[in-house]
């Protein structure tokens, strides 16, 4: 199942595109000859962004926690001129620390744009794409879907929804002419850890220099993978061998490590 092809009236839909991994998805796919349609709430980011990626891109600020923003991104889409033939759903954020001392405002936020905004912007723009029988999906997870995040307990358990609920999409969409993949990286160098509440010091005690791959390699083995129809992408061998691991030790035997090792638990 390969990309559907570029046109002057289709569009990828990448949201978190001011920054890090989505910036990458969208110069990748314009250097592919693809429009892209920037999704993210930082607005000068955004047209920045599209300035110099050129007219293939296209800012669309949008908060992706509110239903309200997510809910008119179709109309707007359209009112470019454009078809959705992609959707990358990309955006994400992170909290950081043990449950009991949890902000529920900002659980409950985190929620809202790594679980619902997936589900809502599927719902929205997956009717079309298979009408069309034509089109492809990218939600990025992350290998903590693979197993407990004690430190990060809201955002590992969002990341295996977003795995699971890719799954079980490649099984509805089969036979339509639309694919869906899930991107699971391991550590990136984005900006998220210190968005979350951690230093990049913190994050690379915790996590070995051997995981970390840089943003663009990411995206494009996102991408790439997407093209070959792939189910789940891990970008690096030792993310794949650790994902591997995950899978098939009892969580009971990896908390203690987990646990340990997660500067969210050494603070409390």
């Amino acid at each position: 199942m390969a990309l559907p092809p570029p046109g002057n009236d289709r569009a990828a839909i990448i949201t978190g595109a001011s920054s890090g991994i989505g910036e990458e998805f969208a110069r990748i796919l314009t250097e592919r000859g693809h429009q892209v349609v920037l999704v993210a709430r930082r607005v000068e980011q955004l047209e920045h962004i599209a300035a110099r990626l050129g007219a293939q891109a296209h800012p669309l600020p949008a908060d992706l926690s509110d239903r309200n923003d997510r809910a008119s991104l179709p109309d707007r889409v359209a009112a470019l001129g454009l078809v959705p033939d992609i959707l990358i759903n990309n955006a994400g954020l992170s909290t950081l620390g043990v449950v009991a001392k949890s902000v529920p405002e900002q659980e409950l936020n985190l929620v809202e744009v790594d679980v619902a905004a997936v589900v809502d912007l599927c719902s929205r723009f997956l009717p079309g794409m298979v009408d069309r029988h034509r089109g492809a999906l990218l939600n990025v997870a992350s290998i903590a879907a693979f197993g407990p995040l004690p430190g990060q307990a809201a955002y590992g358990a969002a990341k295996a929804f977003v795995l699971s609920y890719t799954h079980s999409l490649r099984g509805e969409l089969r036979g339509t002419g639309v694919s869906a993949t899930a991107l699971c990286p391991g550590p990136v160098d984005t900006g998220f850890g210190e968005a979350a509440g951690f230093t990049k010091e913190e994050a690379e005690k915790s996590l070995p220099p051997v995981m970390w791959v840089p943003a663009d390699q990411v995206a494009r083995a996102g991408i790439d993978g997407l093209a070959a129809g792939k189910a789940v992408v891990i970008p690096g061998r030792v993310n794949r061998l650790a994902s591997a691991l995950f899978r098939v030790a009892p969580p009971e035997l990896l908390l203690p490590v987990l646990t340990r090792n997660h500067p969210g638990v050494k603070r409390n």
